[in-house]
C-alpha cells in the first residue's frame, strides 16, 4: 500500500517509470488516458502497427500536443525495448508477437506485462522462468480479471484461510460455445450496423461470449496460484454474489464443485436465460474455509455471508477497469520488482474444440472465430492426448475431419515444426512436463 509514496519519491529524484506500451487498443487507450495524471510516470514510446492511430487514441482519451509531440510512435516493438525503458506493456492479443516480445524484452532486462493472456497461457510458464533467470520482473496484468484475482488469492492465504475456489463471472450458456462472429451481436444487445460504427471486432467480443476467454484466463489463474483445473472443463454455474458459499464448494459439502482448490467461472444466466440476482458478471471472487470453529464464528459476528455450515465464505470485487489499473503492475514491477500474479507451473491448459463438424482442408481461425472455441483442461490431460492449443489455432489446415464438439489434436493438422512459435511451446511442454 506505498506505490504511490515510491512513486513520488521516484519523481522527486527525477527518475520516472518510463513505459513501452505495445499496442493501443482499448485496453492500451485506458491505460494512456490515466498517465497525465500519474506525476512520475512517462510513455515515451508507442508501438502499433497503425502509428496513426495510436496518435488518434492518444488525443482521444486525453492526450495534448505536447505530450503527443514527446512519444516516438513506432512499429517496430523489438527495437523500442532499446531504449530507457523500465517496463514493457504487451497489449496486442496476438499470441505468437505477445511470446517474440516477451521474450524481447527480458533479453534486454526490461520488466514485462503481459496484458497479452492469450501469450501467456500458451508460454508463460516458460517465460517466467526465463525472466526470474534474467532477474526481471514477467507479470499478469493488474486490471485484467486473472490478475485481480490472483491478488485475492494471495490475500485469503497470506490470511489463514484455504482457498476453496477462485475466479470470475461472466454471461454464459451452453449453446454460447458454437456462436459465430456472424451470431454475436444479438447476445450483446447490438445490432451489426451500431458494433461496426463503433468500431467493436465481431471475432475478439466473439471470444469472450464462446466460453474461449474464461478458459483462457481461468488457466492463467490456476497457474499463477497453484490451483486445479476442472477435469471436464468448465461448469459455468449461474450463481449471483451471495450464494458463492453454497454454490462454489465441493459437491460433497453440497455445491457444484468437484473438490476444493479449483478455478471456476459463475454464469449471470440462469440455464433458461433468466438473469441470476445479484450477479458477478465483471465481477472476481474467491471462496474461502475456515480452519477452525473460532474463525467460523467471526465469519457470523461479522456478517460475512457463508453456506449453512458456516465454514465457507466468499470474497468479490464486483468490478474490474481494465486498463485503467494497469499501473499497478507497471510500478509493482519497476519499483517492488514485485508481479501481480505470475505462472508459477503449468496446470490448465486450453484446447480447441470444433464448433461444429470440420472437413480436412479447412482452415482454423482461432479464438472467437468460426471454427473453433477454446475449451479449459487441465494441463496433463491436455498433454495425455496433444490437444491443439487454441492459441496455436490460428490459419493452421486441418489434415482430417474433427466432430463438433471434439478436441483438436496435433496430429489433425500441418503445423511447421520449425516454427518460433511451435518451437517455444513445445519447449515449454518439455520443460513442465515433469510436473504431470
Amino acid at each position: 500500500m506505498n506505490l504511490f509514496s515510491l512513486l513520488q519519491a521516484r519523481a522527486a529524484a527525477g527518475k520516472p517509470v518510463r513505459v513501452a506500451l505495445i499496442g493501443a487498443g482499448k485496453f492500451g487507450s485506458m491505460f494512456l488516458s490515466q498517465v497525465p495524471h500519474v506525476p512520475g510516470l512517462e510513455v515515451p514510446v508507442i508501438v502499433d502497427l497503425d502509428r496513426d492511430r495510436a496518435r488518434e487514441a492518444c488525443r482521444t482519451v486525453g492526450w495534448d500536443a505536447e505530450r503527443i509531440a514527446a512519444t516516438s510512435f513506432t512499429d517496430d516493438g523489438v527495437r523500442a525495448m532499446n531504449g530507457p525503458i523500465d517496463v514493457v506493456v504487451e497489449a496486442t492479443g496476438n499470441p505468437a508477437v505477445g511470446i517474440r516480445h516477451a521474450r524481447a524484452a527480458i533479453a534486454a532486462g526490461k520488466h514485462i506485462v503481459m496484458v497479452n493472456v492469450e501469450a501467456d497461457v500458451l508460454a508463460g510458464p516458460l517465460l517466467a522462468q526465463e525472466a526470474r533467470k534474467a532477474g526481471v520482473v514477467y507479470s499478469l496484468a493488474y486490471g485484467d480479471q486473472p490478475a485481480l484475482t490472483a491478488e485475492m488469492v494471495d490475500w485469503a492465504r497470506a490470511t489463514g484461510f484455504r482457498v476453496v475456489a477462485a475466479g470470475k463471472g461472466t454471461k454464459y450458456l451452453p449453446s454460447y460455445h458454437d456462436v459465430t462472429p456472424d451470431g454475436v451481436w444479438q447476445h450483446y444487445g447490438l445490432t451489426a450496423g451500431d458494433a461496426q460504427s463503433a468500431g467493436m471486432n465481431p471475432q475478439m467480443f466473439n471470444s469472450f461470449l464462446d466460453g474461449t476467454k474464461s478458459a483462457i484466463e481461468m488457466a492463467a489463474i490456476a497457474n499463477a496460484c497453484t490451483l486445479d483445473v476442472p477435469t471436464d472443463g468448465l461448469l459455468f454455474p449461474p450463481c449471483g454474489v451471495d450464494d458463492l458459499p453454497h454454490i462454489m464448494r465441493p459437491r460433497d459439502k453440497g455445491g457444484a464443485l468437484e473438490r476444493s482448490g479449483v478455478v471456476e467461472v459463475v454464469s449471470s444466466l440462469e440455464r433458461d436465460g433468466r438473469p441470476v440476482f445479484r450477479d458477478l458478471r465483471w465481477g472476481v471472487y474467491v471462496v474461502l474455509e475456515a480452519p477452525n470453529d473460532y474463525a467460523a464464528d467471526c465469519f457470523r459476528q461479522y456478517g460475512l455471508k457463508t453456506d449453512a455450515s458456516g465454514r465457507y465464505a466468499a470474497m468479490y470485487k464486483p468490478y474490474h477497469l481494465i486498463g485503467l489499473e494497469l499501473n499497478i503492475s507497471i510500478l509493482s514491477a519497476a519499483l517492488r520488482g514485485e508481479p501481480t500474479g505470475q505462472a508459477t507451473g503449468f496446470r490448465g491448459d486450453v484446447a480447441a474444440v470444433a464448433k461444429r463438424n470440420l472437413r480436412g482442408g479447412e482452415m482454423l481461425d482461432g479464438e472467437g472465430g468460426y471454427t473453433v472455441w477454446g475449451k479449459l483442461m487441465p494441463a496433463a490431460s491436455s498433454l495425455k492426448i496433444g490437444a491443439l492449443p487454441i492459441g496455436l489455432a490460428h490459419r493452421v489446415k486441418l489434415r482430417q475431419d474433427v466432430a463438433h464438439g471434439q478436441v483438436v489434436r496435433w496430429s489433425d493438422v500441418e503445423f511447421d515444426a520449425n516454427n518460433e512459435t511451435v518451437r517455444i511451446r513445445k519447449a515449454m511442454e518439455a520443460a513442465f512436463a515433469a510436473q504431470h
